[in-house]
């Protein structure tokens, strides 16, 4: 199962990076999963789905722990890279406000799994519902900062991501759980 999954991760990379070979620089990335994806949102809710200690982030290239459930870059900061823009923040960090908003966002939070009653253990978590009313808020966002037609053309124009690992999520978390 384990080797299905990283099979699954890597044809996803590829695929994506691919498919955005011709993306331009101005374009928003927009991402939404659980932890394979998290890019820190975790980090600014209370719950124990937290990946803000050591050994996360020892490849980082800060060397410290940014919320990301790995020891570097996450798939899409390697999706980011590739094409040459700016990793997404996590939608909950403050730091993304004004020209941060044109970058996109991440709205993927660990624990999560395709039922919304996955990962109640963690408490607060941004289940897929609520990270796509997030995208929505996003968007208010964005069209107070640059005018709701450009925000529109810009959301339009841009690339999104998802990615969830829920079925290592109910095997892990969830070992008696019938959604094996």
């Amino acid at each position: 199962m384990a080797s299905s999954l990283v099979c699954c991760v890597i044809l996803a990379t590829l695929f994506m990076s691919l498919s955005f070979a011709f993306a331009q620089p101005a374009r928003a990335f927009f991402v939404f999963g659980d932890s394979l994806v998290d890019s820190g949102n975790n980090d600014f809710l209370a719950t124990t789905a937290r990946a803000d200690a050591p050994p996360y982030g020892i490849d980082f290239p800060s060397h410290r722990p940014t919320g990301r459930f790995s020891n570097g870059l996450n798939i899409p900061d390697i999706i980011s890279e590739q094409l040459g823009l700016e990793p997404t923040l996590p939608y909950l960090s403050p730091l993304l406000v004004g020209e941060r908003l044109l970058v996109g966002a991440n709205f993927a939070s660990a624990g999560i799994g395709i039922l919304n009653d996955t990962g109640f253990q963690f408490l607060h978590i941004i289940h897929i519902y609520k990270q796509l009313k997030l995208f929505e808020h996003y968007q208010q966002r964005l069209s107070a900062y640059i005018g709701v037609e450009r925000a529109r053309a810009h959301v339009d124009g841009g690339d999104a991501f998802s990615l969830e690992g829920y079925r290592r999520v109910n095997v892990v978390y969830m070992p008696n759980s019938s959604w094996k």
